[in-house]
């Protein structure tokens, strides 16, 4: 099995598809606008939920903990994200409010990684966030006891089926725990493979010193 497993992982190759061109002299001056642009061009390539990213947190014990989350806004202040302050990411952002984002869009061959503080939105912006989702959103919220340990498939099956009910019954309700999370960001990095494994990396950092608050550097790939 572990041959088999070896042979199908050396097999595999990326970016199948021509790659879209990136001139980092034509650049922004600040990275959230690039950050927009590549997204709506992975959208409109057909990339599978470019709104997925991979979230990186740490508790106080220093030790590192990854998950997907989806992405709910990107404005000034920030990226957005949200989850129950009771969950495992939750708490650890309490112990450690620091974060690292991943977005991988491999149709284009292009990944941008976030790193920043992380603060947590008013509760009348975490309620309207939780609120412009679906109904099966509100219902996995109202469910709650995320990260808990279940006791079985059963006890899930049961408890969302009434959580269900409720966000069918009660649009309004409120989830009191779940948290709209900003990650402001110090570093936004872009890159863009290249066929050649010439790929492109630009990196912002922030610098009250440089125009528009961040300075631009490009780093080895």
């Amino acid at each position: 099995m572990s041959d088999d497993f070896r042979d199908a992982l050396r097999s595999l190759r990326v970016w199948d598809t021509a790659l879209p061109a990136f001139d980092p002299t034509e650049a922004p001056d600040t990275p959230l606008p690039l950050f927009h642009a590549w997204f709506l061009a992975a959208v409109a390539a057909g990339q599978t939920e470019p709104h997925t990213l991979s979230l990186a947190t740490a508790g106080a014990d220093g030790r590192p903990d990854v998950r997907t989350v989806m992405l709910h806004d990107a404005d000034a202040r920030g990226w957005h994200f949200a989850s129950h302050a009771t969950s495992a990411k939750g708490r650890q952002l309490a112990a450690r409010p620091e974060a690292a984002l991943g977005f991988y869009w491999p149709v284009q061959g292009r990944q941008v990684r976030v790193r920043g503080h992380v603060t947590t939105a008013s509760r009348e912006e975490a309620y309207a966030d939780l609120h412009a989702r679906t109904t099966g959103a509100l219902a996995a919220a109202l469910t709650g006891r995320q990260s808990e340990p279940l006791d079985s498939p059963e006890a899930l099956a049961a408890a969302s089926d009434a959580a269900w009910l409720r966000a069918e019954a009660e649009p309004d309700a409120d989830a009191p725990t779940w948290t709209l999370y900003v990650v402001e960001p110090a570093e936004v990095e872009f890159f863009q493979g290249d066929a050649r494994r010439r790929h492109l990396r630009l990196r912002y950092r922030r610098d009250p010193a440089a125009p528009a608050g961040w300075a631009r550097e490009l780093l080895w790939p």
